[in-house]
């Protein structure tokens, strides 16, 4: 059974993290979606409520959990019996960060990353953007995958 790992902040939820998720459905068996807590990083939703969020937009996606840890992507994935990371690349910046982090998880557990670019379509959508828009008071729907609320 192959599961992986698609860790995150998540703040929140995009249409980009959405189509990494869906697609990766397409070769895994399993995705669990972690959402990473940092204490020292500002959000614009709590933790559980993040959570609450993903959990209720895939609730009829059996194959998908979602659970919020603390401390390294590669222990949490080892903890939950995962061979892989999935991470979603939308510019060069991040795929050079991402080398580095998915070299170091290899050497230290023999977890294996693997690397989805965003489509065309939505390299522009991130979460950063998300919450300034939100921020404004402005509508974020078009960024949110269909059905996801946020209140």
């Amino acid at each position: 059974m192959l599961k992986a790992i698609f860790p995150g902040t998540f703040d929140p939820f995009t249409i980009g993290h959405y189509s990494v998720v869906k697609r990766a459905l397409t070769f895994m068996d399993e995705v669990i979606i972690g959402i990473g807590v940092n204490d020292g990083k500002r959000t614009w939703f709590p933790t559980e409520k993040r959570v609450q969020m993903i959990r209720d937009l895939f609730k009829d996606e059996p194959r998908i959990s979602v659970e919020a840890y603390t401390g390294l992507t590669v222990d949490f994935a080892s903890e939950r019996g995962a061979g892989f990371i999935i991470r979603g690349i939308r510019t060069v910046r991040d795929f050079e960060y991402e080398e580095t982090i998915a070299d170091i998880n290899r050497k230290l557990s023999g977890i294996e990353t693997i690397l989805l670019f965003t489509e065309p379509e939505l390299t522009s959508v991130s979460s950063t953007i998300v919450r300034e828009l939100l921020q404004y008071s402005k509508d974020v729907t078009p960024f949110l995958p269909e059905g996801m609320k946020i209140e």
